[in-house]
This record gives structure tokens, sequence and C-alpha cells, in this order.
């Protein structure tokens, strides 16, 4: 029988709630998102959930499975577990001790299954009762009970195709989202990565192409940044225009200010979408993790369909129809070609303090991600609306009506681009951080590190450099510079550490 003993919880949740009611709660949000429309999709998709491999299928208490990790559950929260543990992995639900009077419960949590639902009984009554509800009913042969968050002993477990792993619920609470994901990587077998790849284009891996998307969204960047601190306007912007600099001077002595200040703010999030697209190419498509190409392929169609904002306002950017044309090729090889056999090395969970800190760490990067989509949502409706926030016509001293539509498509036309390029490398950031927070992966870090970098210090010093200071403006700025600082400071012992004592698949 598993230890019901319900160990002092080390996570978030718990902190917060108390361990049982933490579970319940985690248990039933699952379930209730689950049950919306395409619900259960997002959830297996944000909790990094995967088609485990052939060889963790099997058959439990004569049942098959399509993998032997399941959870373990008493009757009180079986419907619940039934309706949100599939969508984070779990292959089957165990639920026990079962006594006669826990049968409506289990008839209810049996309506509807996703993946079979054994019941842990001998007793007569109770197999009599539910022999025609449940896929079985069984005793505790060849099931290995896991009470720890540890990964390491439940992938090892799984090695034996005659055994089931089943994790206690506060065992999933304490190990925050993924953890069936990650104990399907630990007991994935591996291989060592290759470094032959050959020099004929049409022979190159996926990764090779991503990286090169990547450093081209870089030279772009800090090519836009090169514009902006030197002509500001060039040929094809003037002819849109129908004005040179010193005419827009005439209109407002602040409007070349304005122009660059959104447009290093562009070149910096340009550049933070290279830096997150090359670390994941090298980091994790290179390695054959699943989940980054996930996360290149739902950022790159955000980041390229962001081109269509331009067609609203009459005005295409040659440089920048040029940089698209360039890269979206490559961007369909990397996500296209097959990726790599699996070549990752899973690290054992290290010191419980660590791996505490580190799911704070990432709770804090996954609230700034969403934060930043939500923003740069916002700043796409105010481009194709509104175009200026009241801060902004403060800052230039004029209403829009003074400025004629010319400029105003124009202003516009920066401003939905910018919106489109930060919700690109908010769904990376987002993603990446909901997915990829393993111990040791310290690419992870150093791509959300520089992303950062490159993505909060421009528009903080552009914004200085012209005086444009206004707290309400800058707060949501200010507010991702903290909780991005907390997060890796937080993380980086865990995503950065170098010793192995964990599985290697």
């Amino acid at each position: 029988m598993p230890d019901w003993t319900y160990h002092p919880l080390r996570g978030l949740a718990g902190t917060l709630l108390g361990t049982r009611r933490s579970q319940r709660a985690a248990l039933r949000v699952t379930a209730a998102v689950g049950s919306l429309p395409g619900g259960g999709h997002l959830i297996a998709r944000m909790l990094g959930h995967r088609h485990p491999p052939a060889h963790l299928a099997g058959s439990v208490a004569g049942v098959p499975v399509h993998t032997r990790l399941g959870a373990v559950v008493p009757p009180s929260v079986a419907r619940d577990a039934m309706r949100a543990l599939p969508l984070v992995g779990a292959g089957m639900i165990w639920v026990t001790p079962v006594g006669l009077d826990d049968v409506p419960a289990i008839r209810e949590a049996a309506a509807g299954r996703r993946v079979p639902l054994v019941v842990g009984s001998d007793a007569p009554d109770v197999v009599a009762a539910l022999a025609s509800d449940v896929d079985a009913i069984s005793g505790t042969d060849n099931v290995v009970y896991v009470t720890s968050p540890l990964v390491a002993p439940a992938a090892e477990a799984l090695a034996d195709p005659n055994t089931a792993v089943l994790a206690a619920p506060s065992v999933l609470v304490e190990a925050g989202p993924g953890w069936f994901a990650r104990v399907t990587e630990a007991a994935t077998l591996t291989e060592a990565p290759s470094r032959d790849v050959g020099r004929d284009p049409r022979r190159w891996p996926a990764w090779w192409w991503g990286a090169l998307v990547g450093v081209g969204m870089i030279v772009a960047g800090f090519g836009a940044a090169a514009i902006t601190l030197g002509p500001v306007l060039l040929w094809y912007d003037r002819d849109f225009l129908g004005m040179n600099l010193d005419q827009l001077h005439a209109v407002n002595h602040h409007l070349v200010h304005f122009l660059q200040h959104d447009r290093i703010t562009m070149a910096g999030t340009m550049i933070t979408i290279g830096v997150l697209y090359a670390g994941l190419a090298v980091g994790g498509i290179r390695r054959g993790w699943p989940w980054a190409r996930e996360v290149y392929l739902a950022s790159g169609w955000i980041g390229f369909a962001s081109l269509l904002y331009f067609l609203g306002f009459g005005f295409v950017e040659p440089l920048h129809t040029a940089v698209t044309v360039l890269l979206f090729p490559m961007f369909l090889l990397a996500i296209r070609r097959t990726p790599h056999r699996p070549q990752w090395t899973v690290l054992s969970e290290g010191p419980e303090h660590q791996r505490r800190k580190a799911l704070v760490g990432q709770l804090l990067m996954v609230c700034t991600g969403v934060g930043l989509f939500i923003g740069g949502a916002v700043v796409s409706y105010v481009g194709l609306t509104d175009v200026f926030v009241a801060s902004d016509l403060e800052f230039l001293r004029t209403g829009p009506d003074e400025l004629g539509p010319r400029l105003m498509s124009f202003i516009a036309h920066d401003r939905a681009g910018f919106g489109g390029a930060l919700m690109s490398a908010a769904v990376a950031i987002t993603l990446l951080s909901a997915w990829g927070w393993r111990r040791g992966e310290s690419w992870v870090w150093w791509s959300l590190a520089l992303a950062a970098v490159f993505g909060f210090l421009p528009p903080v010093v552009v914004h200085g450099v012209i005086h444009y200071i206004d707290f309400g403006h800058l707060a949501p700025v200010f507010v991702g510079m903290g909780l991005t600082a907390a997060a890796l400071t937080l993380a980086r012992p865990y995503l950065c550490a170098r010793t192995c004592g964990g599985a290697h698949g």
C-alpha cells in the first residue's frame, strides 16, 4: 500500500494553501480547464506533455496502457484526478484504498475516462460492485509507489517492462508542472550528440537553419539600431513621408526622438528574438528536445505573421521585407526537417533548497513572459487603432490631428510591428521557461539572461536619453526587469549545475 503520510510541502502552492488544499486546488483547476473546448490540448502543451516512447507502454493489472507511468490517489479526489492527470502525462490512475462506501465516487470518476482506472482492493463486496465499472481491480504486485519528487528513481523503475510507477498527488504538487514529462525524458533512450553535419546545405540539420535565423535576427536588430542612431530615416521612409529630418523637426521638435525611441525598442526586441532562437536551436533542437522545436515554431509564426500588419498601412519597408524573405525559408527548413534522435542528459534534481528556489524562479519567469505577451497585444492594438497613449501625446506636446494622416500611418506602422515582435519574443520566453526548466540546462539561463539584457536595457536607456520619463509608461519595463532578475538569480544554481548525478537514458 502507498504511504499516505503527507510530507511537508516544499512548493509554492503548498506554502500558500497547505498540502491537502493545494493538491485539491491543482487537480480541480486542471480538470476545469481541461473540460473547456481546447482546454485539454492547452494544458497538455503548456505542461510539456509529449507522447511517451514505445518502450514505456505495456500492461498493468492486465490492462494495456500507453505508458506505465501513472498516479495513485484516494477515492475523495478520484474524479478530479481522472480528468486532470491524463492531460499532463499519466497513463493510468490507480485508486486506493477503496471501501464499499466509495463505490459511487469511483463510478463517477470512471465515467468518460481518458485512461484506464484501476482500483486497488481485495474486498469481495467492492470487487462485485465495481467489476463492470472500472478497467481492473487488483492488488499491488509489480507497482512502485513514488512519494518523492525526484525523477531518477521513477525513471529507473520504468526500466523494468513489467513494472508500473505511480506518483502520489503530493509529488505532483511538490515537483511543479511537467513531472511526468521529466520522468519520461529521463527514461528515454538517448545517444551522444553528433558533430558530423557535412558541408552540403541540403544535408544541414534543422538546428543549423534555426541558428541561422537567430543570427539573422541579431544582425538585423543591430542594423536597425545603427540606422536609428544614424540617419534615422532611409530613402523609402522619406519617400513615404514626403519629408526629411529637418521637416520632421519643423512639424514637432520632439518627433525625431519619439521615432528613435520606438525604433530602438524594436531593434532590441529583434535582437532578443535572435538570441532566443539561437539558444533554442543550439541548446534545444540540436539535442533533440521536442519542446524546443515547438517553442521555436509558436514564436516564429507570430513573428513572421506580424509582417501582415504593415499591409494595412500601405507602407512595406524594403529592408524589413528583404530580411523576411531571406529568413522565412530558413525558418521553414528548421521546423520541417526531421529532428535528431534524443541526445540529452538528465541530471538529478540536486539539493532540495536549490530545486525549491528554481521553482519560484520558474513561476516568476513564466509570469514575466505572460506579462510581455499582454503588453505586446496592447501595443499592437494601440498601433492599429489610436496609435498614441496619453503619455506619448504629453511627451510630444501635440495632438494626433496636428501630425497629419501620413505621419500617423508611419508611426502606427512602427508601433504595430513592435507589438508583434514583442508577442513573438514573449511566447518564446513563456514556453522556454515553462518547458525548459531542467537542472543543468545552462543554455536556458544564458538565453533568457541575454534576451533580458537586449530586451530591457535599450528602452530604458533611450527613454532616459530623450527625457521621456513617465512612471506609468516605464513601470511595466521595470517590473519585468525586477521579475526577470529575481527569477534568474533564484534559478541560476539549478539551471547552471554542472555535477552529473542523474540518469542518462
